[in-house]
């Protein structure tokens, strides 16, 4: 605990000690609030600002560190000031201590609080940024719930604490007049549970519940206001339009038509989106060919003679739009047809939140879908408009292998085609302005990313910073950057090359929907604005994908589109929030990154403890026999606890072996039920087990095995020694 928290909890202790040994706790009941009322008034009428500032003073004080006898000092109040004056000293004086308490509680408790349970708080902050005021106007209506509780809890919480003030301020008024009102008749009072009879309690909760139907009248009146000014159809031709035919889009589509929905899909290029045709697909077609490549180069090393192997370029790329063409039924027009999805070729725009057009066709419809994907980002460098420059989208169409590739970028893009290219027999030089490959994944992670391509061949700059593109004669060009030397000096260098691929990120599809005008946000990174059900500004149009982020991987638009599928069609009943904390991600270099969950980066940024334990793959009987020995198992879980916070694995097959984390993520299961599990002998898998049985020896009972080394010891000298006695007595 830091010395500021020290001394804090020290002064509340002294102020509790204090109300307690000096009686003030005896002193606060109601027979004594009877007896003393004509003394409190006399003394008033002395002295009246020494005791309406005494009494604000002792009120804040008793509020803020959460001393019993804030209801009786409530009720005196009343008694002493009257209605007008003793709710307005009060409803201050509570409101200031109510948030000096969660001040006192988000001081002592909430860090340590946050690191012991990150993804619990993760997600009540998350509600708080967005309801927060709302959810703490309606507990502070409602005195069932006591109001010292609410101010420790939701201090807690990263609510703002000007928020906190003002809304408790506004919500605690009519429980306080209450009080007030009662302590005007302090002198007829037998209890205090008199003030609230069953009467009044349901009343208050009708004044809680009221801001609960306020929200749902206020989103009716919103639908109806957007209807007024938009002319809302009389009739649908469609429950649900997607825009967009990529991962997201299809899984959408296929969702909707397998509840019977009636569904248009808009496509203005190929179905299959990013992932078919430019991004999964290919790409790994690619990875697989360069790696076969890399095996041969390797062969001598099992026995194997082989040479260096020779590589057809053009073949190699036949293999991959072979690749795309074998996948491509999976996401046709016709397989979505004989779905029951209606698919419509051309640009959509939304003319309002029901009208969409394509072309001449208008289509009217309950909810639209915007899965309109993502493109590579194009960086403002000087002279990058003067080239043809590769990016992951138009690489595919290459007839002959670059010479010199530079790769500008040390994502998991670049990197997986960087590495492809320099194994096919590139020169590859890639620059990324991070420090380390990777910048999402652990050091230990990039490290061992970085040492195989430095092995290979690839040559790494990092920490640098591109300025632009420069010619540098005869139709050459090379990519001019920045960096700094041993001394902290700037050194400027140019790369040349033949070939610049641009990999350092991607760009959401907004453009050309007519959703800005119809007042559809977009966040700091381009994506659509969408809350944690995927919905928009406007309540029947959602988002999912690349377009809405944060994490643009297939599989996560896939997720999402599960989520508002069903939330358009259903949400009326039950609407779900997409939850990432068990997504899994793979970056299909060699060695593999595959990662679950928190990785050690973000446990520190986010201020999470956690336990690592870590497994080398060298220590693997399969990895040893196969020769393919780099990498590790990562695991990180709460100290002295076996669930799992996240996990990363680095080596041959990381992909592969990942999904049995993201299991036990997904189902809550532990290591030790992992180590409990039977894996198949001599398989990857096993480093599961392996990291499960790390983790479990680090955690051995010591004192119980102590005492079991004693137990058999005593086992053993007892055989001994009635094996002694036998001896003697036939001796004797």
């Amino acid at each position: 605990m830091t010395p500021r928290r020290l001394i804090l909890a020290a002064v509340i202790a002294m102020i509790v000690a204090a109300y307690f040994l000096s009686g003030a706790d005896e002193a606060l009941t109601l027979q004594n609030l009877q007896a003393e009322q004509s003394r409190f008034r006399d003394w008033l009428a002395a002295e009246p600002w020494t005791v309406a500032g005494g009494f604000f003073l002792i009120y804040v004080v008793m509020a803020a560190v959460s001393l019993p006898g804030a209801t009786l000092l409530t009720v005196l109040g009343g008694a002493l000031f009257g209605f007008g004056w003793g709710l307005l000293i009060i409803s201050f004086a509570s409101a200031l201590g109510a948030t000096l308490a969660a001040l006192v509680a988000r001081t002592l408790a909430r860090a340590p609080l946050e690191r012991r349970f990150a993804p619990q708080f993760e997600r009540i902050n998350a509600g708080i940024e967005r309801e927060g005021a709302f959810y703490l106007f309606t507990l502070r209506l409602i005195p069932l719930f006591p109001f010292f509780v609410i101010n420790l809890v939701v201090g807690l919480t990263r609510m703002r604490l000007g928020t906190f003030y003002w809304v408790s301020q506004v919500g605690m008024l009519p429980g306080t007049a209450v009080f007030v009102n009662a302590g005007r008749e302090l002198g007829n009072l037998t209890s205090l549970s008199g003030i609230l009879s069953p009467g009044l309690i349901g009343s208050f909760v009708l004044i809680g519940l009221f801001p609960w139907l306020a929200r749902g009248l206020v989103a009716v009146a919103k639908r109806r206001r957007l209807a007024r000014r938009h002319h809302r159809p009389t009739r649908f031709d469609h429950d649900i339009v997607v825009i967009g035919g990529g991962s997201a889009g299809l899984v959408a589509s296929y969702i909707a038509a397998a509840v019977r929905a009636k569904v248009a899909l808009v496509e203005r290029d190929r179905l299959g989106g990013d992932c078919l045709n430019t991004g999964c697909v290919p790409s790994k077609a690619l990875i697989r060919a360069a790696r076969l490549v890399s095996e041969i180069r390797g062969a001598s090393r099992y026995g194997v003679t082989a040479g260096e192997p020779r590589v057809d370029f053009p073949a190699v790329m036949g293999h991959v739009h072979r690749a795309i063409r074998d996948v491509e039924p999976h996401d046709s027009r016709e397989r979505y047809e004989g779905l029951g999805v209606e698919v419509i070729a051309g640009d959509a725009c939304l003319e309002d939140p029901w009208r969409v057009r394509v072309g001449e066709r208008l289509l009217t419809t309950r909810h639209v879908i915007i899965a309109s994907g993502a493109r590579p980002r194009m960086p403002d460098l000087p002279g990058l408009d003067g080239i043809e420059v590769l990016t992951s989208d138009n690489l595919w169409q290459l007839e002959s292998l670059p010479g010199r590739l530079v790769v500008l970028g040390g994502g998991p893009i670049g990197c997986e085609l960087g590495q492809s290219f320099a194994r096919l027999g590139s020169r590859v030089a890639l620059v990324e302005m991070g420090g380390q490959l990777l910048p999402r994944e652990d050091r230990e992670v990039a490290a061992e990313v970085e040492a195989r391509f430095r092995a290979e061949g690839v040559e790494l700059h990092l920490a640098t910073r591109a300025l632009g593109v420069v010619a540098t004669g005869q139709g050459d060009h090379a990519l001019e950057v920045e960096h700094r030397d041993a001394a902290g000096e700037a050194v400027t260098e140019r790369l040349p090359f033949t070939h610049l691929l641009v990999a350092v990120g991607r760009q959401a599809n907004v453009e050309g929907m007519g959703l800005e005008a119809l007042g559809v946000a977009t966040r700091h990174d381009g994506t659509l604005a969408v809350d944690e059900t995927l919905q928009s500004v406007l309540p029947n149009v959602w988002a999912c994908g690349d377009v809405a982020g944060p994490f643009q991987l297939t599989h996560a638009s896939a997720h999402q589109a599960w989520h508002a599928t069903v939330n358009a069609l259903f949400g009326e009943l039950k609407r779900f929030r997409v939850s990432y904390r068990a997504l899994p991600a793979v970056t299909f270099t060699d060695p593999e990154v595959a990662r679950v969950g928190l990785n050690e980066r973000e446990a520190r940024e986010r201020g999470v403890e956690v336990e690592v334990t870590r497994f080398d793959l060298a220590e693997l009987d399969r990895a040893i026999a196969e020769g393919e020995t780099d990498g590790f198992v990562k695991v990180l879980t709460p100290p002295g606890k076996d669930r799992i916070l996240g996990a990363t694995i680095v080596g041959h097959g990381a992909g592969e072996m990942l999904a049995e984390f993201t299991l036990a993520m997904t189902r809550g299961i532990g290591l030790n039920k992992l180590l409990g599990t039977i894996h198949a002998y001599p398989t990857r898998s096993e480093a599961v087990k392996a990291a499960a049985g790390v983790w479990k020896n680090a955690h051995k009972p010591e004192r119980l095995l102590g005492w079991l080394a004693r137990y058999f010891n005593w086992r053993r000298e007892g055989k001994r020694r009635e094996s002694a006695g036998s001896t003697r007595r036939q001796n004797a």
